[in-house]
């Protein structure tokens, strides 16, 4: 076993294995455990743990900079509680720390699930045309069957406040914009106007992932079962109208003739291969398994683009003050331009 007892940035390495001996020393043996720091998140900062033959991933809140609200480690901590006996695939939680002297804030343990993430073009590229097909099916049919959950059944009655959520999403969204953006773009203001004129009666009601996309699951691809082995990074979950994961994960998806798309960092190119539905296939499939009308599909997509706009905005300010654990500035001022500009297009049709 690699042996390698150095600091981590984020972890600081004596309260961390005090607190694993006691909360987790009975299921593995620690002796000479060390982190890995695992690249992917833009976010919650998350490592793996490394026991002998063993691991486990810590997620915690980053360093610096955490809006009001944001970065809730108890939330996610309650929701993996409340799916990992459903099926909806999530990984074993395993403890949570809320003593704020060990890492400053609320943090916890999962089990390491066994599988392939695909965060690249290159990633994907190497699939076969039918794995290619079953991945949109799956990732359209596994956010139907989130949505299809109850609440209530699953312990999650109270886990957000429904009503008015799409009103509450753009306000929220938009004041965390001001607070976290650099950039003077007068575009941004007059796309959270025109969403908050045209905002829908909420659909239904349903746990919401705040986050859903491909690289954000982690995948068995073998010839004879492929599936879903989890879902993972539930740091934006709530209830409230399902139709808004579907539109951040068609912001996210990548058509083959999308040129524009290549200008959007995030799960940039992942879908752009042949075999792959395009997104307004995607949108088709969701319709026709969860039985929902896409009327007002367009207010969703823009709502998506203007969600991911203001992360990326927040993540590069997070990075050039030194709050994550990379200190360098993500220039992600022209991806910012370009999601505004696409959600304004879609309120405009």
């Amino acid at each position: 076993m690699k042996e390698q007892l150095d600091e981590v940035v984020g972890l600081p390495r004596a309260p961390v294995d005090r607190w694993l001996r006691s909360a987790v020393g009975d299921r593995f043996d620690l002796a000479g455990w060390y982190a890995e720091p695992i690249s992917g998140g833009l976010s919650n900062l998350t490592y793996r743990l490394r026991f002998q033959d063993q691991s486990v991933i810590l997620r915690r809140p980053p360093l610096g900079g955490v809006l009001p609200s944001a970065h809730d480690m108890h939330r996610e901590w309650t929701l993996l509680v409340a799916l990992h006996p459903t099926r909806v695939p999530v990984p074993e939680p395993l403890a949570l720390c809320s003593d704020n002297t060990v890492l400053g804030g609320t943090f916890y343990v999962m089990s390491d699930v066994a599988g392939a993430v695909l965060r690249t073009h290159e990633d994907t590229g190497a699939l076969a045309m039918p794995q290619r097909q079953w991945l949109s099916t799956a990732l359209v049919n596994a956010l139907s069957d989130l949505h299809a959950l109850v609440p209530d059944d699953v312990g999650l009655g109270d886990f957000g406040r429904p009503n008015g959520f799409n009103e509450r999403q753009v306000r929220r969204w938009r004041q965390q914009w001001q607070q976290s953006s650099r950039q003077e773009l007068p575009d941004m203001d007059a796309l959270f106007t025109k969403l908050g004129e045209q905002i829908p009666a909420t659909s239904d009601v349903a746990i919401v992932h705040g986050d859903y996309r491909l690289d954000n699951m982690i995948l068995d691809l073998g010839p004879r079962d492929p599936h879903i082995n989890a879902i993972v990074d539930w740091e934006l979950s709530t209830l409230g109208d399902p139709l808004a994961d579907l539109g951040l994960a068609l912001t996210y998806w990548h058509d083959l003739d999308d040129q524009e798309r290549a200008l959007i960092p995030v799960a940039l190119g992942v879908t752009a291969h042949p075999g792959f539905m395009s997104a307004a296939d995607i949108a088709e499939h969701y319709s026709t398994v969860s039985g929902r009308n896409l009327d007002n599909l367009s207010f969703y997509v823009a709502m998506g683009a203007m969600k991911l706009a203001v992360i990326l905005a927040g993540v590069d300010a997070r990075f050039t003050d030194g709050h994550m654990a990379q200190r360098s500035s993500l220039g992600l001022d022209e991806a910012v331009r370009v999601l505004v500009a696409r959600g304004l297009r879609q309120l405009a049709t």
